[in-house]
């Protein structure tokens, strides 16, 4: 006659039949360290993590277009400055200087009378279009009688005629 096996863990020596065993140790081993790589801190399993820094970057797109918009804003700053001192802006009394020698666009700018710059003198200035040298001359000549010059400009909604003589310095 065979003797029947032990009940509980077979592989329990030394100990009774039918004693409770102690429950085996968790699966995975060891228990974990604190700040392991990987797992949660021991202490507090459920912990806030802390925000992250903002990493925000300007992307290509948005650097562009801010380049763009300082480059249209300095172009017309710089038109509206450089256009300040133009023949539009003459009166009675003023100096003028010729940035070119074309006839066609002679460029004229204020200056101020004590400036070497200084080449002509407004004698008057006259409203209005007037297309032939003719016009413009007898024009002047009813406004300024000793003016040796005439400048008309118009296509930019205010068309004038300036009346100049040569500055004496």
């Amino acid at each position: 006659m065979t003797t029947p096996p032990p009940q509980g863990n077979p592989f329990a020596q030394g100990q009774p039949a039918g004693q409770p065993q102690a429950p085996y140790p968790p699966q995975g081993g060891y228990p974990q360290q604190p700040g392991q790589p990987g797992f949660p801190p021991q202490g507090a399993p459920y912990a806030p993590v802390p925000p992250q820094p903002s990493g925000r970057k300007l992307s290509f797109k948005t650097i562009k277009n801010i380049v763009i918009v300082i480059a249209v804003a300095s172009v017309a700053i710089g038109g509206w400055i450089t256009s300040r001192d133009d023949a539009k802006t003459a009166a009675v009394g003023d100096c003028m200087h010729r940035g070119s020698t074309s006839d066609n666009n002679p460029d004229l700018e204020v200056v101020e009378c004590s400036d070497a710059k200084a080449q002509y003198e407004v004698l008057a200035k006259i409203e209005g279009a007037y297309l032939t040298e003719t016009l413009a001359s007898s024009k002047c000549e009813s406004e300024a009688k000793n003016f040796q010059y005439t400048y008309t400009e118009s296509g930019d909604g205010k068309d004038f005629l300036l009346c100049l003589k040569d500055y004496k310095k």
